[in-house]
């Protein structure tokens, strides 16, 4: 039985950790890479956007939503994690999503009706507040994975 829930926990952290990892190199990329890019796609921005959006879904919504998951799981004393690494994980997930839903799916929306410079600039300008707690959970996630396989 002891193995069994061993085996689960290790599970747990490593795809925690994992997802975590992921959506850190991705958030990066977009900040520093694609999101920039926007600018050039002005003539076709419409049709873009609409693509960025559907592909972008497909990559982030499992592993947001995994991420997530683990991440609520993670929240139970069972996992041998300081509880204050958990929960400052959780807080910075929550920041995520809040930005997310708040912030850059609303500079989304308005971005799908064609190409609106100061939209673009507060995407980038507020996808700075997920960047920086996507990359402040990757070392999070390093520390429970840690101390959750110690």
């Amino acid at each position: 039985m002891q193995q069994d829930s061993d085996f689960v926990i290790k599970l747990v952290l490593t795809l925690h950790a994992a997802s975590t990892w992921a959506m850190f190199g991705l958030i990066w990329f977009v900040q520093i890479v694609h999101y920039p890019l926007f600018v050039f796609a002005r003539a076709h921005f419409t049709d873009f956007e609409t693509q960025h959006r559907s592909l972008t879904g497909i990559v982030v919504a499992p592993l947001m939503l995994l991420e997530l998951f683990t991440a609520t799981l993670l929240l139970f004393p069972s996992f041998g994690v300081e509880v204050w690494v958990r929960c400052a994980a959780f807080a910075l997930l929550g920041a995520v999503w809040v930005s997310t839903v708040l912030l850059q799916v609303p500079m989304h929306n308005l971005l799908n009706e064609g190409y609106y410079a100061a939209a673009h600039r507060r995407l980038v300008t507020t996808n700075w507040a997920r960047t920086v707690a996507w990359s402040l959970r990757a070392v999070l996630a390093a520390i429970m994975l840690w101390e959750g396989l110690s």
